[in-house]
């Protein structure tokens, strides 16, 4: 998929300016045709692509959106590095969505830390969760960084959150584990926690989900609030659209 073939894109969230969760090439194409919402410390970068329009927060600060969209942006557990003299030197982060009828967790990369469990207490319950499952092998040198399977269950009910799908696997291939073990895990640890297999899941390269919640519809069919998550194949295993609307937008 090119980025010209997504569909409108009212706002973008980074978490971090590692190369594999921040393209230059992605950034320069999208352009200024949306919102960029940045950690601290990467506006400058931006500016640097010619885009004008990131917004750079710090952990808890949050923007509200012309169209009633509260961003907020959380912590995570990770660390950043564009070049060999800029590690750490700007902010890296998770992000919560708060929509009108939806909220929406991400998390980026990130250790397992509690934090979580505060966001989820401030935040949640959320209708939908994005969280890292994959890229965690060997455990004593990627375990402050990135969640095993296990951890990201930990993570899905920290948040509180009713859907979690799972990220960052599968597209580049940096750590030790076999390539689509992390699904594999994830559902096994669902399993042991007695927990709903539909809870938290994987989606396909390319694949549409569209979740409905029917507890405020009161039988009507029209006032059911969806989300739609769609998962594609750009050269970024961040790069995917979540789309907030009610089924009266979902027929235009």
């Amino acid at each position: 998929m090119h980025v010209r073939q997504l569909p409108k894109i009212d706002f973008v969230v980074i978490s971090h300016n590692h190369y594999d969760h921040l393209d230059a090439q992605f950034v320069k194409e999208l352009g200024n045709n949306t919102t960029w919402l940045v950690p601290m410390g990467m506006k400058s970068w931006f500016l640097h692509q010619g885009i004008t329009t990131a917004h750079e927060l710090n952990w808890w600060e949050s923007l509200k959106l012309s169209n009633g969209v509260e961003i907020v942006c959380t912590p995570c557990q990770h660390w950043s590095k564009r070049t060999a003299f800029d590690t750490c030197k700007s902010l890296w982060s998770s992000w919560v969505v708060v929509g009108e009828k939806n909220k929406v967790f991400f998390s980026g990369d990130t250790g397992y830390c509690s934090v979580f469990k505060t966001i989820g207490k401030k935040y949640g319950p959320f209708d939908l969760s994005l969280i890292a499952i994959g890229a965690y092998c060997p455990r004593d040198f990627m375990q402050p960084q990135h969640v095993d399977p296990a951890e990201a269950v930990q993570m899905h009910v920290d948040l509180r959150s009713k859907k979690s799908i799972g990220i960052h696997w599968g597209t580049f291939i940096l750590t030790t584990e076999p390539e689509d073990e992390p699904p594999k895990l994830l559902q096994q640890e669902l399993q042991k926690q007695g927990l709903d297999p539909n809870e938290f899941i994987v989606t396909k390269i390319g694949e549409t989900k569209v979740l409905v919640d029917h507890s405020t519809d009161n039988n009507n069919s029209s006032n059911d609030n969806l989300l739609k998550y769609s998962g594609n194949n750009l050269q970024n295993s961040d790069n995917s659209v979540v789309q907030l609307l009610n089924s009266n937008e979902q027929n235009e």
